[in-house]
């Protein structure tokens, strides 16, 4: 009985629909509508602020050389605007900066600060780092060991995450760190090379200008490289 139902719904169904084309004009081609299931969403645009907070997440007690050993106080990630389009990239955290836990706040950064002000910028519109993450002992330069495995796992990605548009070197660790152990800061100081094709300019270190004030002018002569440089990327 259920199969002599359906048999007669089905025969309506096809008369129906034979009636429905009759009445439609020459050329009527029937299209079955369908539900239009919605798009996948696409995963939002991870920022460079959220990718520099990932990676230094996994290394706030990172044991990868020596210097997790020798006495810091706290791993000092880099600071700044992720978006800048300068970056500084200093030797080392000191005595000031691994108690509070940020790059050059000591007297050396001070002079920094005044060095960025002067260039019409705030030090939160650049960002600032360094080699080795931990302070030395005794604030001596850092080991090729610790330098090495330090730039490997966070300078470097740092830098490929914010891809600033240059960076300025400080000092001849952090010029060879980045540029290789051949290059001497007397002989390489404003300069232009490049870094994965960012313009790097290196020059002397705050804390040189500190013991050397004479050399102010030198590193500003510099910064009015940097300021032209970024005149002729802008064009």
């Amino acid at each position: 009985m259920a199969d002599s139902k359906d048999q007669k719904s089905l025969s309506q169904k096809l008369s129906d629909y034979v009636s429905f084309v009759a009445k439609q004009p020459k050329g009527f081609v029937y299209r079955e509508e369908r539900t239009k299931t919605a798009a996948p969403k696409q995963a939002a645009t991870k920022t460079k602020k959220q990718g520099l907070e990932e990676l230094f997440c996994k290394y706030v007690d990172c044991q990868a050389c020596p210097l997790a050993t020798q006495g810091r106080t706290q791993v000092v990630f880099g600071n700044g605007n992720a978006s800048t389009r300068l970056m500084f990239i200093g030797e080392g955290p000191g005595k000031d900066e691994d108690e509070q836990g940020l790059p050059f706040i000591g007297r050396a950064g001070q002079l920094l600060t005044k060095i960025i002000e002067a260039m019409d910028m705030k030090r939160e519109d650049v960002y600032i780092s360094n080699v080795v993450k931990c302070r030395p002992p005794g604030n001596r330069v850092p080991l090729p060991i610790e330098s090495n495995t330090c730039k490997n796992l966070l300078l470097f990605k740092e830098i490929d995450i914010i891809k600033p548009q240059i960076i300025c070197t400080l000092g001849a660790t952090a010029t060879q760190a980045v540029l290789g152990d051949d290059v001497k800061i007397t002989k390489a100081r404003g300069m232009f090379f490049s870094f994965k094709g960012i313009p790097v300019i290196p020059t002397y270190h705050p804390a040189y200008l500190l013991r050397n004030p004479a050399e102010k002018k030198t590193v500003w002569e510099d910064m009015k490289k940097i300021m032209e440089k970024f005149k002729e990327l802008s064009v």
